[in-house]
């Protein structure tokens, strides 16, 4: 049988667990250009093929890109280093006109200026 948590728990679950996704932020700089885009577009949830189209080069070699990013990040899986992406986005991303940068939401348009 299993055990389920309390539901009546409302602690945050980074600081219940013990795991949160923030450390990589600080490993970052470790990272080559080259590794720092592969990280971006992880988020963007597309497999290796379309990662390997979209950078221009061979599948194998995304490959070794991601597992060289997940073990430099401290991180045991793809998974984990894609949802890391999607929190960093705004520290990997270099485009000024980004909207996660600009404070929009995709397919929301510009935010309102009250």
């Amino acid at each position: 049988m299993a055990i389920r948590s309390n539901a009546g728990d409302t602690a945050c679950p980074y600081r219940r667990t013990g795991h949160s996704p923030e450390p990589g932020v600080w490993r970052l700089d470790g990272l080559t250009d080259r590794e720092r885009e592969v990280l971006l577009l992880l988020g963007t949830g597309q497999g290796n093929r379309e990662l390997a189209r979209e950078l221009g080069i061979a599948e194998h070699t995304v490959k070794a890109h991601i597992a060289k990013v997940v073990a430099k990040l401290g991180m045991k899986t793809r998974a984990q280093a894609t949802i890391f992406s999607a929190l960093a986005h705004v520290a990997l991303c270099t485009d000024p006109m980004c909207s996660r940068r600009l404070g929009q939401v995709p397919g929301q348009g510009a935010p309102s200026v009250a």
